[in-house]
């Protein structure tokens, strides 16, 4: 995918003066380096220090570390998965090499790299994520719970092959700041979990390569931060990033200078990008769990290195773990709301450990449980390694801030109600902003979709995200408004698109009614929306959960002139379909147990049932980054006159 000079032109319109300055510094500061690149300046006598406290290791739980170790042992074998792309050439990788579409990204100055053009570079996003080196943080905790040097021998390998093909500024893995970013973050934990072994200090502190490398990472970070309408996740990132490795790689003349404005871009940037409630603003949960895990990692080599964190850093995190508490159904998973791309902030961990849940653990580890907090089973490797470093609060959680009495249902400020049933029936009702700054870049136009389910299994999904660049039908689709639950108008999205990352027109959304008591006790709890995506008309949406008859109604209404719409519900990929008319039989099974509802669809629509078509893709869902299968979407087509609206009612048997 290449960027059109309309494009250039639309997202030039969304940044401001101060914004666009910054932008034309950097360009000038890019042209200069192409031929007169930074130096690293000398350094001798750099020590690690920011080690394990003694016995942490040992609180790691075994269970834990087998799964970490049986991860390690398919990464020694060569095999690794990355966004639905199964590799195994991970033993010897290349670095510039996209699986998925066999192309190999130049090997050129780094801002000269094409990156978002697939038909030159591949997929930008399969090249990249072995280089946040989050694989070799899990050989090097491999190493670090059984000591086995094969482990240590390998993370070195890789990191030295890495260094020689990537120099300074030459190459793909030098053109964004969130890779390099992360990058610094897992060589920190890389060189902490590798302490113990004889040739730690020769691979990082007594090695040119990697304290050239190091210092690169830093200035670069310092150079072009993500700034202005681009000021998301990518900017906690970057700034988690750099401060971690000015707190445990402070070796060169500028680190105590790196240190402090990295600390007061973090406090900055987690501030903005946190609603009060403790909701991401994105309104994108994965970045919701990204940034809290960059944040932890964060305040975590504060502490190691005797570094004062300002109180609001401390609270933010606070904040988003009692959310993340709050929002997450009775299997401890989160909203699908928004982009997801799979990404984590530090990975120390084996496949199968849950990574809310392992976020729920370090977060009752740092600031103490409340009595409504779900409870969390299974373990991590993580919290141990993360609550060893970080200090806990006095009182194991009692700052000066109240924290949330009772389980919070209703968000305002992130426009995020959570309505609860018995049975296991959780609803999330959307009437928030649409996304984040002027841009929106991880947004969906979704605005008053609902999202069900019936003891952790979706019953009416969101779809999810499935890709970014290189493939637009299907990001369009994923983020459009007939790829959510929610009422479509005249075929257009609610709001406008402007790009893959760039929304030019939002909807407004408010919420009129969040009256979520009641549904669980046998009562009733109600919700009510609207927002203003298809003027002249008015979309508002009324929810009633009723917790006796186990019965969700969802009324559909269009105030304003003649309309066409279309109304989608899509369910989840466990759950098969029988419509006959307005009727639809849903049947599903857990943990051995045939499950079922019934869907009551509005009489006055057309409906069909649609699974896994392609032109144009209809009847999707994606559980995660590069995945997608086959689903069924039932669509309901009709035309709309004055205030005529449309019920459904969603009945769950037993």
């Amino acid at each position: 995918m290449t960027m059109s000079a309309g494009w250039y032109l639309r997202r030039l319109s969304r940044m401001g003066p101060r914004e666009v300055g910054g932008r034309a510094g950097d360009a000038v500061r890019r042209r200069r380096w192409r031929s007169a690149p930074p130096g690293c300046p000398a350094v001798t006598g750099a020590r690690f220090t920011a080690v394990l406290p003694a016995g942490t290791l040992a609180a790691v739980p075994p269970d834990a570390a087998k799964r970490l170790v049986a991860e390690a042992d398919r990464l020694m074998e060569g095999h690794a998965g990355f966004f639905g792309v199964e590799r195994g050439d991970m033993a010897d990788p290349d670095w510039s090499y996209d699986p998925r579409t066999g192309r190999r990204a130049p090997q050129v100055y780094a801002f000269d790299v094409p990156y978002r053009d697939e038909g030159t570079v591949g997929d930008i996003k399969q090249i990249w994520e072995p280089s946040r080196h989050q694989y070799l943080t899990v050989l090097a905790a491999a190493y670090a719970v059984s000591g086995d040097a094969r482990y240590a021998q390998r993370v070195a390998a890789h990191l030295r092959s890495w260094w020689a093909a990537n120099p300074p500024l030459r190459g793909v893995h030098w053109t964004s700041g969130i890779e390099l970013g992360i990058r610094l973050l897992s060589w920190v934990w890389i060189r902490r979990l590798l302490d113990g072994w004889p040739g730690a200090a020769a691979l990082f502190e007594d090695n040119p390569v990697a304290l050239n490398q190091i210092w690169h990472h830093q200035r670069w970070l310092a150079a072009f931060p993500s700034r202005g309408s681009s000021a998301n996740n990518h900017v906690v990132a970057e700034t988690a990033g750099q401060f971690a490795a000015a707190c445990a790689f402070g070796w060169f003349p500028s680190s105590a200078r790196w240190r402090t404005e990295a600390l007061r871009s973090l406090e900055r940037e987690l501030r903005s990008n946190t609603f009060l409630s403790g909701l991401n603003r994105e309104l994108a949960t994965e970045y919701h769990g990204l940034v809290l895990e960059l944040g932890l990692a964060a305040v975590a080599e504060a502490d190691a290195a005797g570094v004062r964190v300002p109180a609001t850093v401390r609270l933010v995190l606070l904040r988003m773990t009692d959310a993340l508490a709050a929002v997450v159904d009775g299997r401890l998973r989160p909203p699908r709301q928004g982009d997801a791309d799979d990404g984590h902030g530090l990975v120390v961990d084996g496949a199968g450990t849950d990574r809310w849940a392992s976020l729920l653990t370090t977060g009752e580890a740092v600031f103490g449980r409340l009595a409504w907090w779900p409870e969390v089973t299974g373990t991590d490797v993580r919290t141990p390694l993360l609550a060893a470093l970080v200090r806990p609060y006095p009182g194991k959680g009692a700052p000066a801030v109240a924290r949330p009495a009772d389980r919070p249902a209703h968000f305002a400020d992130a426009g995020m109600t959570i309505l609860r049933g018995p049975g296991g029936i959780w609803v999330r009702c959307d009437g928030g902003p649409h996304g984040f700054l002027s841009i929106a870049a991880h947004a969906h136009a979704d605005a008053l979709s609902v999202e069900v389910r019936h003891d952790g299994v979706d019953v009416l999904a969101d779809p999810g995200t499935y890709c970014y660049h290189g493939q637009p039908e299907w990001r369009r689709y994923f983020r459009s408004t007939l790829g959510h639950n929610t009422l479509e108008v005249d075929g257009g999205d609610q709001s406008v698109s402007g790009g893959p990352f760039l929304w030019t027109r939002h909807a407004r959304s408010r919420v009129l009614v969040a009256d979520t008591s009641g549904a669980s006790a046998g009562g009733t709890a109600r919700w009510c929306a609207e927002h203003d995506g298809y003027q002249p008309s008015v979309h508002r949406r009324r929810v009633e959960l009723a917790g006796a008859e186990r019965e969700l109604t969802v009324v559909d209404e269009v105030r304003g002139p003649r309309r066409e719409v279309r109304l989608a519900f899509h369910l989840g990929p466990a759950v098969t379909a029988e419509l006959e008319g307005n009727r639809a039989l849903l049947t599903w099974s857990r943990d051995g147990e045939d499950r079922s509802a019934e869907l009551d669809l509005p009489g006055r629509l057309e409906w069909r049932a649609h699974r896994g078509e392609s032109e144009p893709p209809l009847g999707w869902y994606s559980a995660g980054f590069g995945r997608r299968e086959p689903a069924t979407t039932l669509v309901g087509t009709g035309v709309t006159d004055g205030t005529r609206e449309f019920t459904t009612v969603l009945r769950f048997h037993g």
